[in-house]
């Protein structure tokens, strides 16, 4: 087609072409400064992190022994703000436990390695819990709720606080961060939520070789 009405068409699809062009490159800018911005969150975070580094670096020749597994981190990483409930029912959060050095460790009544090291977990608590450090073991059976509680009053596991995810959603989100891969799993966190680091398995944490590395980790 020629004439005006052709050459209208043309202009149209022209500006119809431009207008596409614009939304487009507005968009990836929107979802840029979107995802710089998480980038930015990310690397504060992890520069927060820092310290647990440098701590976790200057643990690693005490990871020797009953706790030789006790893997130390070597990047910045906060560990997420875990949700999981208390013997009364109510909601707790990892985060309520800042300002204090936390021993994280996931357990099951179905996991024989696990009910072996409870009894040396509320020993280490009895010891050194306080305003300072709290072990926190997060019990995720997820069919009968009384079995976990049974179970340790029946091997006299009094000193440790009861906290449950029955949901196991606690193992599956340390999972998605490559920090549990099978039971137990215990993650020794610093007073600002940081990874200081892992143990992948179970460990005598009553030992002299854990008193050591866990009170070299309290000493600031």
């Amino acid at each position: 087609m020629t004439g005006p009405e052709g050459t209208a068409r043309t202009h149209a699809k022209k500006r119809l072409a431009m207008v596409v062009a614009g939304g487009i490159a507005g968009v990836a800018a929107g979802l840029a400064a979107v995802y710089g911005i998480g980038t930015l969150k990310r690397n504060a975070a992890d520069a927060a992190c820092a310290p647990a580094v440098e701590l976790a670096q200057r643990l690693a020749p005490l990871a020797r022994g009953e706790v030789a597994a006790f893997t130390v981190a070597e990047q910045s990483l906060r560990v997420p703000d875990l949700a999981f409930r208390d013997a009364q029912g109510s909601e707790r959060r990892l985060a309520e436990w800042r300002g204090r050095t936390v021993l994280l460790n996931l357990w099951a009544t179905w996991c024989v390695p696990c009910r072996k090291e409870m009894p040396a977990l509320d020993a280490i608590e009895g010891k050194l819990g306080g305003p300072a450090f709290e072990v926190v073991a997060v019990n995720i059976d997820t069919r009968d709720p009384e079995k976990p509680r049974t179970w340790l009053k029946e091997v006299g596991v009094g000193r440790l606080g009861y906290y449950a995810d029955p949901s196991a959603k606690v193992f599956q989100d340390l999972k998605t961060m490559g920090r549990a891969a099978g039971m137990p799993t215990t993650l020794l966190v610093d007073p600002s939520g940081c990874e200081i680091g892992t143990m992948a398995g179970p460990a005598e944490w009553a030992s002299g070789d854990a008193v050591k590395l866990l009170t070299a980790a309290l000493e600031r």
